[in-house]
């Protein structure tokens, strides 16, 4: 057996929490983000709807390659860009693969029903 500092055994802890538990926090927290990032949250939801339809959509790989998760999240920069968003590249990627993170782990697809 492997042994834990005792914060780990306690009841709650984060660690222990099942994958349902882990993305309602996680949905709960995207709550809190800033107006303009939820605005880009939203748009990309949208946006990778359309890969989810597609046969073979490498989002639900097992470990998509680190080259299409930029690509994904360059071709979302575009198109914010287009529809006159300036967003960090950087963010936007980091919101792609918390995005694909939910889609691939049963997580309600785009941003919860606050909005």
């Amino acid at each position: 057996m492997v042994a834990r500092p005792f914060f780990m055994t306690l009841p709650g802890y984060p660690g222990r929490m099942d994958e349902k538990e882990i993305l309602n926090d996680l949905e709960y927290l995207q709550q809190t983000y800033p107006g303009e990032v939820r605005r880009c949250q939203r748009r990309i939801a949208e946006i990778l709807d359309k890969y989810d339809y597609y046969e073979g959509s490498m989002i639900y790989d097992e470990y998509p390659d680190r080259l299409s998760l930029f690509r994904i999240a360059d071709t979302i920069s575009t198109i914010l860009e287009q529809e006159a968003e300036k967003v960090s590249k950087d963010l936007i990627h980091v919101l792609v693969c918390n995005e694909i993170y939910k889609r691939r782990h049963g997580g309600r697809r785009g941003m919860i029903a606050f909005l």
